[in-house]
């Protein structure tokens, strides 16, 4: 394979997946690298016991917590990174998240930029990943002039009796907005049959919109575009001044490779940037590149998460159950003058899953067997904001292995939150019989190992003595890197992370247009021009 290229790529999930889509067109030699390799379409994919159980798609390796204690992430290295298990929930943050927020632990800072500037970005992350919603029906949803690319997923019977029982209350839910190949009015000829395997699972079918089947495929029609797989990044490194990135240094099954380009993007997940970074340290960057902040690593955000089943005496033959969105609690109630965040309806439990640590077939003191539990219950999501602190951080070990320091916090806003649902659903049917924390049973906390949600290492700001990158992501200290994973968070909002990833990798797609436009002819370039 070459050696130089316009632009090196590292990551191909939410992030990198997205912006190579985005300059594939350009006609510059682009070159994506990805630790892992494709997922394989096999049988397993579906597979609750080979998924949950077996864990047969996470990565393998262990990080260590603050503590020093090694724990195994929930994270996968594979091509479309973790979009390819995510529950491809995607929403826009809302305006209001882009300002100053006060929460009950403390305060969440502005971004740079404005909902305004990133609106036109959404639209495009929308339609490129098929988002299926109905505008209008959120009430804290941010304004928009553009419908969404597909109507609105159905409610199940069962979800719609819940969504129903819900309204009674007063409470304003909303359809979530899904990225899928869905056509309901066309199913004999639908990518998505609607099954009961889509959040934690990877599609055979590649109907769930992900980074891998959206845009690296995509990517890879045009002949200027490469992809490497198997290739572990382990450092970068710079010209003599410290103001360039000069070689990527990529670990391969084939053997040690050195590799450059004009432009140089990390995109491997907040964790994993942040850790390249600080392994990169050299003279000009003794604490870490791009690192004269000493930001990078920290400010590290993950979300207050919680997975829950609520247990009625009606039974849930629901399949695919993630449809009913609540932000009615989200900048706080009359009684709690602070965000609580985003309720949805979860993944729909299957025994298997439930049994990935329970000691029993029976949880203690809840009388209730697995099987009745999944074929009962109705799963929720809850997510509220954590605040970025300078002590929850990515570092290093002395052997240069990955450490991830969290202390929870805002943890208030979450139990309120927790405690809105447990009322709501009190007030269903006939009354729920068990409100169950999903943490009863997982052997892992959701704030550590659970990095589905991970942010905020690589902030981005206009003060180079505050953040790392600046308004385009590209770093302050170095002029041809930039990050577009989650990473340059400043803030996390209470809703998911992916789809603000690919608006902003779109955003920095456009900047980066206008950059290759004006430097050097690359050799495609000149092939083409003699080819004509």
């Amino acid at each position: 394979m070459q050696q130089h290229y316009d632009v090196i790529i590292i990551g191909t999930g939410a992030g990198g997946g997205t912006l190579a889509h985005s300059l594939a067109e350009t006609g510059k030699r682009i070159l994506m690298i990805e630790r892992g390799n494709w997922v394989p379409r096999e049988k397993e994919n579906w597979d609750t016991r080979e998924v949950f159980i077996n864990e047969r798609y996470h990565a393998t390796e262990m990080w260590y917590g603050g503590n020093g204690k090694p724990f195994r992430p929930h994270t996968s290295y594979n091509v479309g990174g973790n979009t390819k298990f995510y529950g491809s929930i995607l929403f826009r943050f809302r305006e209001g998240d882009f300002s100053e927020v006060q929460h009950h632990d403390g305060v969440s800072p502005a971004w740079p930029i404005r909902y305004e500037d990133l609106a036109p970005y959404y639209t495009r992350a929308e339609q490129l990943y098929a988002v299926h919603g109905t505008r209008g029906e959120d009430p804290t949803e941010p304004p928009s002039n553009d419908p969404f690319p597909w109507p609105a997923m159905s409610h199940e019977p069962r979800m719609q009796e819940v969504d129903d029982g819900l309204r009674r209350q007063g409470i304003k839910t909303f359809h979530l907005p899904v990225g899928i190949l869905l056509d309901e009015q066309n199913p004999e000829t639908s990518s998505c049959i609607r099954c009961n395997t889509f959040d934690g699972f990877a599609c055979p079918l590649n109907a769930k919109a992900d980074a891998a089947t959206m845009c690296v495929i995509p990517a890879l029609r045009h002949p200027n575009v490469s992809l490497l797989t198997e290739g572990f990044v382990t450092r970068l490194r710079t010209d003599p001044t410290g103001r360039s990135v000069t070689a990527v240094d990529v670990e391969h099954p084939s053997g040690p490779m050195q590799l450059s380009a004009d432009i140089i993007v990390v995109s491997a997940g907040a964790v994993n940037s942040a850790a390249l970074l600080l392994r990169s340290a050299d003279e000009k960057h003794p604490n870490g590149l791009a690192n004269s902040s000493d930001q990078v690593g920290r400010n590290y955000m993950c979300h207050n998460n919680s997975a829950i089943i609520t247990v009625f005496r009606k039974p849930n033959p629901t399949r695919f159950a993630r449809t009913i969105g609540i932000n009615d609690f989200y900048w706080g109630t009359e009684d709690f003058p602070y965000p609580m965040g985003h309720l949805s309806s979860g993944l729909k439990s299957q025994p298997e899953m439930l049994a990935t640590a329970a000691p029993s077939t029976k949880l203690p003191g809840v009388g209730l067997t697995l099987d009745y539990m999944a074929a009962h219950g109705v799963d929720w999501w809850a997510t509220t904001e954590d605040l970025p602190m300078p002590d929850n951080r990515v570092s290093l070990t002395p052997s240069g292995d990955i450490m991830l320091s969290y202390t929870p916090n805002n943890r208030e806003a979450h139990t309120r939150l927790l405690g809105k649902l447990k009322q709501l659903a009190e007030r269903l049917d006939d009354g729920m019989s068990h409100f169950i924390p999903h943490d009863v049973y997982l052997a892992q906390r959701i704030p550590l190992a659970g990095v589905a949600h991970q942010g905020g290492t690589c902030r981005f700001g206009d003060d180079p003595n505050s953040s790392v990158l600046d308004v385009n992501c590209k770093a302050h200290d170095v002029d041809n890197l930039y990050v577009v994973d989650a990473s340059f968070f400043p803030s996390s909002s209470s809703v998911n992370p992916a789809l603000t990833i690919m608006a902003n990798a779109l955003r920095v797609g456009d900047h980066l247009k206008q950059r290759l436009a004006a430097s050097k002819p690359s050799m495609t370039d000149a092939m083409l021009a003699v080819a004509s």
